[in-house]
């Protein structure tokens, strides 16, 4: 009788505050980018956090042992420097495309100030650098994939700079919304990508 009682308590399912509920977890993900938008993420207060999202501390390290890794998969939930890859049909197409997404990304508020903390933070410190390398090789995947299919197509050279082909994709907009705090308009962008497609031809 006493074993079966502890098999019941051993399978009992957690309850209340035990149960790891998903919209807890996106609502403390949403608090910790808030968090660390207005404090940069050297002073991300966890206490802080828990309390806007409307919990308690322990509802954090339920899911994450530590700060970083709370970070880590903040950033997974929403891929925030991640896109598509929809073959738009030809090199110049697909090149709007990655500008369109590129520019819906940076426009976001709390993106704007994440991500130059994160840059200097890797400047200060080594903690978020393979968050960091994960968040850039994932954009240049699919840059690779964008050249990949304009080589398919004869509209690049097989033996093209790819390296410098994916650094001109991403550094136009990144100079002016983030360092600049600049916007582009549509129009900015179509001829951006014009300028950008005759400068690939040519790596």
């Amino acid at each position: 009788m006493e074993r079966k009682s502890i098999d019941l308590i051993n399978r009992r399912k957690p309850s209340g505050a035990a149960v790891m509920r998903p919209e807890l977890t996106m609502a403390l993900f949403r608090a910790f980018f808030e968090e660390w938008a207005n404090s940069g993420y050297a002073a991300v207060s966890l206490e802080r956090v828990a309390a806007r999202a409307g919990a308690g501390k322990a509802a954090i390290y339920r899911r994450w042992p530590s700060k970083l890794e709370f970070a880590c998969e903040a950033i997974r939930s929403v891929e925030v420097m991640r896109l598509g890859a929809t073959d738009q049909g030809s090199l110049q197409a697909d090149i709007r495309e990655y500008l369109r997404a590129t520019r819906a990304v940076l426009r976001h508020p709390l993106v704007r100030r994440i991500i130059p903390d994160l840059v200097a933070e890797r400047l200060r410190s080594n903690e978020l650098s393979a968050m960091l390398d994960g968040i850039a090789q994932a954009r240049r995947q699919f840059g690779h994939r964008l050249l990949d299919r304009a080589v398919a197509r004869n509209e690049l050279r097989a033996d093209l700079d790819r390296e410098l082909a994916l650094d001109l994709l991403f550094t136009s907009l990144y100079s002016r919304m983030i360092v600049r705090g600049k916007n582009f308009t549509k129009a900015d962008l179509d001829r951006l990508g014009i300028a950008l497609q005759t400068a690939i031809k040519t790596c």
